[in-house]
């Protein structure tokens, strides 16, 4: 019976694609470097921003134009996050329906936790109860700090607990938890990639995700 679902971000409830894409093209063109095609941000994300940037980068450059770089992707990105981001479809018909049928949710994401809250506050307000993103200091995912922060706050038992995201690294994290993993498809990644980092469900649609958690809940009554 899962009781709490802990969401990741970018790639699962949000399509955040485009806007990441535009502020790296933005940081790395107005710093004279090759800018790269939406598409390849698909592989740039899902370990945070600092290792976005790195990645985005290109690779002989040093510490202090990287830094320079973040700075203007920073710059942009908290001006235009919400210039083309949306949840993917039947995101929010999900969540209501979850919150309607008791199950508590959150997000456990690697992006930075002031853009994550804005974001998840904006798009779907009191749906979700709890955001813990990236923030100095804090280990990321695949760690499962972000992840066992929310279990501690909602006081759950781990078997009540499933873990939704888009990547290998959310599969490693559900792992590393010690809870049950599922993957979309709908997000950034590929069904391969879930399947070899361990997720036990795999879905296409948001209904399909509805399913399984409802199903496991009535399984139980």
């Amino acid at each position: 019976m899962y009781k709490y679902i802990i969401f990741d971000l970018d790639g699962t409830l949000l399509n955040t694609l485009e806007d990441l894409a535009f502020a790296g093209n933005y940081a790395l063109s107005t710093s004279g470097y090759p800018i790269h095609d939406i598409e390849s941000y698909k592989y740039f994300v899902g370990n945070g921003i600092p290792v976005l940037i790195k990645r985005m980068c290109p690779q002989n450059i040093g510490e202090e134009d990287r830094n320079r770089v973040h700075s203007l992707f920073s710059e942009y990105y908290g001006a235009h996050c919400l210039d083309n981001t949306k949840p993917y479809r039947g995101i929010s018909e999900m969540l209501c329906e979850l919150k309607r049928n008791g199950i508590v949710t959150g997000v456990a994401t690697n992006k930075d936790h002031l853009y994550s809250v804005k974001l998840v506050k904006d798009f779907f307000g009191d749906n979700i109860g709890i955001v813990r993103g990236r923030e100095d200091g804090f280990p990321k995912k695949p760690d499962p700090y972000s992840v066992n922060y929310l279990i501690n706050k909602f006081n759950a038992d781990k078997k009540d607990v499933l873990y939704v995201g888009d990547s290998n690294v959310d599969m490693e994290t559900a792992k590393n938890a010690g809870i049950d993993s599922c993957g979309v498809l709908w997000g950034f990644r590929t069904r391969n990639e879930l399947l070899d980092s361990g997720a036990l469900y795999i879905v296409s649609s948001a209904e399909e995700l509805i399913d399984i958690i409802l199903k496991n809940k009535k399984d139980t009554l």
